[in-house]
């Protein structure tokens, strides 16, 4: 057994030993909203936004990205299970930022291995083989994290299936202290269509 398999079944022990009532909670979120944000180990959403188990959807991906799969968790959050705000928070020293859909098709081309990054970039340090299959995916790359945080919200709050009484507020969390800090331009956005409920 792996050292992180063991420590991690180790904890979901102790978790389990104080789980308590948890197992009654309802399956749509009690605080009725979600957040989409990154995959950073980083950022904590319960932390951050004060959530306890039970309060609201999280929805995590490279970079917090507006893809078509977070569309679809928002969207069946809402839909089936009644949220009724969300968040799309990005963050500053996004890996995201380091990157192009060049830079990690190349990288994956040459090998399936970890790459290294220096002051000079992205190198791969693999003995290959690679895949080429990388050109066809879209890794959503981020050039100007406010930008990007509008791109999204832009996104949702376009989107067909999204309807126009959700608020979609957009911020971005600073990894150095733990703030978000709200993007204007990106809730301006976000605002619920005029005339439309809530």
């Amino acid at each position: 057994m792996s050292t992180i398999l063991n420590e991690v079944l180790t904890a979901n022990q102790h978790y389990q030993a104080g789980f308590g009532d948890k197992g009654s909670l309802p399956m749509p979120p009690g605080r009725r909203f979600a957040i989409l944000t990154c995959m950073d180990a980083r950022l904590d959403p319960a932390k951050y936004a004060g959530l306890s188990e039970g309060d609201a959807h999280v929805i995590r991906n490279a970079g917090g990205r507006a893809s078509d799969d977070a569309i679809r968790s928002l969207v069946i959050s809402y839909k089936l299970l009644g949220t009724q705000e969300w968040f799309v928070i990005h963050h500053t020293d996004c890996g995201m930022e380091t990157f192009t859909d060049e830079i990690m098709r190349d990288l994956l081309a040459k090998s399936l291995e970890t790459a290294k990054v220096d002051a000079s970039g992205w190198h791969d340090v693999g003995q290959g083989p690679g895949s080429n299959e990388a050109k066809f995916v879209s890794f959503l790359t981020i050039k100007n994290l406010a930008e990007s945080v509008v791109e999204d919200v832009t996104r949702i709050r376009q989107h067909p299936l999204v309807p126009a009484h959700i608020p979609v507020y957009g911020y971005i969390y600073d990894v150095k202290t733990g703030k978000l800090n709200e993007v204007p331009e990106a809730t301006e956005m976000g605002r619920t269509q005029a005339g439309v409920g809530a």
